[in-house]
């Protein structure tokens, strides 16, 4: 018998981040989703956990190299995809208002942006997600 937490790990459904193809392909779709939040590098670099500096490695994720196999950096963008899904079902038919709503002010974050939130660090990126999980819930 296979004990439950190998099986989660073993979901024939989960993408093996392990695989360099498959995180190539996450690292195109994150950098597509970062594109249309419109994010300056420097904020691209703070959500994905990279130093400010690390533009060179944004650019390498733009052309197509794979996310490097970090727990944080994987964990950071399956944090960022389930924050698009949930923007994209709030306003499946304002895709501009599902891009925006990361930067715009927002009365339940006391006038701040999520943006703001987010880039205060892993916690931050989980507020977010955890606020829009709990709406989506309602």
């Amino acid at each position: 018998m296979v004990p439950y937490a190998r099986q989660i790990h073993q979901n024939p459904e989960s993408p093996d981040l392990r695989d360099r193809d498959t995180r190539a392909r996450l690292a195109r779709m994150i950098m597509r989703l970062l594109e249309h939040w419109d994010l300056s590098a420097e904020d691209q670099c703070l959500l994905l956990g990279l130093s400010p500096q690390a533009r060179t490695s944004l650019g390498r994720y733009r052309r197509g190299e794979p996310l490097a196999d970090s727990v944080d950096l994987l964990g950071r963008a399956g944090h960022l995809l389930a924050i698009h899904k949930s923007l994209r079902i709030f306003f499946p038919h304002d895709r501009d208002l599902a891009y925006r709503w990361i930067s715009q002010p927002n009365s339940r974050f006391a006038g701040r942006r999520p943006l703001d939130i987010m880039r205060e660090g892993y916690e931050g990126l989980l507020a977010i997600r955890r606020y829009l999980d709990f709406e989506r819930g309602r």
